[in-house]
């Protein structure tokens, strides 16, 4: 009887050091990111093994749209929480963080270069990885991102990435060492950016209050059309532009009151 009485304490007492709080693990959310983790991580794989940047950046794009997903679904499902948002950001660290370092490295190494570069040159892409990590750290103690973001959003920066390597692979395009460089570092300066740039979550399906949403997406698909994969980098391009007008606009018409 003592034995046994000593055993289930032992037993709770255990428990309550392992598992100090019922945390729910394997939400449908929490799948999703999961989802969006394991797609980056098999690009990784794609890109560095295979040497198939194409395969890549669809893995990449599968990525983001489970990335998408996630959030999507915890609002809807009620489902919402704190190991949601850390698992998020590390999920979008993998997927939208080293992998797209990872395919500038790679297409560094097949293009030429204008100069004499040194062979380690091409490791200074990674700083899009570190700087990366640095915009998911800020958005999960940013309070002031729920409808806007400040800075340019990782998978905007990764996508961009992303459809290089493909575009370069797939035409046959050569893009120099320098220029990849360059893509990086300015990459890495807008994620890390105070520009406020316009998010694509909805209020309602109504006109008033998303027009900007509306209109951005128009001329998404308008993009689409005319230039195919080339719209990829040239919607980028387009977002950084028009949230960086925005955000000037309303920095002057602040000072004027």
């Amino acid at each position: 009887m003592v034995s046994s009485w000593l055993i289930r304490i032992f037993g709770r007492a255990l428990r309550l050091i392992l598992c100090p709080m019922k945390i729910k693990l394997f939400t449908i959310p929490n799948l999703l990111t999961l989802s969006n983790l394991l797609c980056g991580a098999f690009a990784i794989v794609a890109a560095c093994v295979a040497g198939d940047l194409t395969l890549a950046f669809y893995l990449m794009v599968l990525a983001a749209l489970f990335d998408f997903l996630d959030g999507f679904v915890a609002r809807l499902l009620h489902q919402s929480g704190p190991l949601g948002v850390q698992l998020d950001s590390l999920a979008d660290d993998i997927t939208f963080g080293l992998l797209p370092a990872v395919m500038l490295y790679i297409l560094g190494n097949r293009t030429p270069s204008l100069l004499p570069l040194p062979g380690w040159a091409m490791l200074g892409v990674f700083v899009l990885a570190a700087f990366s990590a640095l915009r998911l750290a800020r958005f999960n103690i940013d309070d002031t991102q729920h409808t806007e973001f400040r800075g340019l959003p990782t998978p905007a920066a990764a996508l961009f990435c992303g459809a290089l390597g493909m575009l370069a692979e797939q035409y046959d395009v050569a893009i120099y060492g320098e220029a990849l460089l360059a893509v990086a570092l300015v990459l890495s300066l807008l994620l890390v950016s105070p520009v406020r740039m316009f998010s694509l979550k909805f209020h309602g399906f109504g006109w008033q209050g998303n027009e900007l949403r509306y209109t951005f997406l128009v001329a998404c698909c308008v993009l689409l059309a005319a230039l195919r994969a080339w719209a990829i980098p040239a919607i980028i391009v387009l977002y950084v532009a028009i949230s960086t007008v925005r955000w000037v606009l309303q920095g002057l018409k602040g000072a004027g009151k």
